[in-house]
This record gives structure tokens, sequence and C-alpha cells, in this order.
């Protein structure tokens, strides 16, 4: 289990590919600073093991699942990524509940600055716009962020200064891909709704979840 609050971003230093599968080699201070084998790391969101390390490297595997369906097949040696630990049990909970199991890739379209602020547009697979509302949460490349503004198969975030220095999404450009995790709660409420239209005898409905607190 993550909190989407990246702890530093990482270089990768070594790809060696197989046909659908990686073993990336990633550099790093912070993170390396107690792990262990077989610790779980965020990697641009994706939650991948760790099969060795050194005082300033870790080695993972990306599995073919992982290697189809997120953006770490694009990484090459020279590219930075996002890292965070697992939280421990006793830790701060600073963003929101992330898994490391992303659920899709979506593409930057757009990217202003006003003010203070970057705001950036992403195209979004169209099955995961239902998990979309604005003031939500989402993990972009494994970074806590809130949903500005929704609609037509399009995410707006807006990244404020500490975010544009702290993680990697501020250097990407319009085309970029990036890994999309939706809210594991938004996720929950709507597989338990669609169970309950499939059972005539279940007590999981809209006026269900309001009368506790789950749906507005």
């Amino acid at each position: 289990m993550f909190t989407g609050i990246v702890e530093e971003i990482g270089v990768v230093e070594q790809v060696l590919k197989g046909s659908q599968s990686l073993e990336l080699l990633i550099r790093a201070e912070k993170i390396v600073e107690d792990v262990h084998l077989g610790d779980s790391i965020s990697v641009n969101g994706v939650c991948l093991t760790v099969t060795s390390f050194s005082d300033t490297t870790f080695s993972a595997d990306v599995m073919p699942e992982t290697f189809r369906d997120t953006s770490l097949r694009q990484l090459v040696p020279g590219s930075k990524v996002n890292l965070e630990r697992a939280m421990p049990a006793n830790g701060r909970f600073g963003g929101h509940f992330v898994s490391g199991h992303v659920d899709g890739v979506g593409t930057i379209v757009s990217k202003q600055s006003v003010d203070n602020a970057l705001y950036m547009t992403i195209s979004a697979q169209p099955e995961l716009s239902r998990y979309f509302m604005k003031k939500g949460s989402v993990a972009i490349d494994g970074t806590s962020l809130t949903i500005f503004r929704t609609g037509n198969g399009l995410l707006t975030i807006s990244l404020i200064p500490h975010t544009q220095e702290e993680t990697i999404l501020a250097s990407k450009k319009v085309g970029d891909l990036v890994n999309i995790e939706c809210d594991m709660l938004a996720k929950y409420v709507d597989h338990l709704m669609s169970m309950g239209s499939r059972s005539s005898e279940s007590r999981i409905s809209l006026d269900f979840l309001k009368e506790n607190g789950f749906a507005d």
C-alpha cells in the first residue's frame, strides 16, 4: 500500500528487455536507505518487488502483464522515475489509498502554466471515466493528485510548485504516456453497486450508499 506522496526521483541505470518483460536497475538514495529483498517500491505508480540492491541501486522485474499495461515498457537508461516505498503501519498518511496496481495508461494532451500552477490535461481510456469526479483523487505516475476538471474522456490535474519540483510530472511533454490508478474507494463502490444490480437479494443500492455516507 502506498499514499501517492513521491519520496524521490530515481534514475534508470540499466534496462534488460525480454520479449514481454523487463529487468530494471534503478539508482536512488533515500529509497535504498532501509531496503530489503522482497520490499515493494512504487516506480511511476507501479508496485514492483526488490530483487537485489546495493548502497545506491535496486533491481526489480516487470512481468508481461505489467509490461503490456503500463508505461514502464518505454523506460530507457537515463529515464527519471517517481519512487515511493510502501507505507509503514505507523506512517503518516499524506495522500490517498494507492495500491500500485495501474488501471490504464493515459496521454498528455495539453499543459498550461497559470500563475504558480501547472495544469495538465490527460486523455484516458473511456472505461476509466466512470471513476473520475471533480475534486476526486487519482494517482498519475504514482503521484496523489486531485482532479481539477473531467469530461469527454479527459481529466485535468493541477500541479503545485512542490509537486512540479519533487516529481517527474512537470518534465513530461505533450504526447507522453502516464500511468493512471483510479481511486480505490470509487472502484470498490462501483463494484458493490454492480454486484447489487445482479442480485435481487443484495442490500447494496445508491440509497443504501447515501444513507451510510458513501455517496452524495
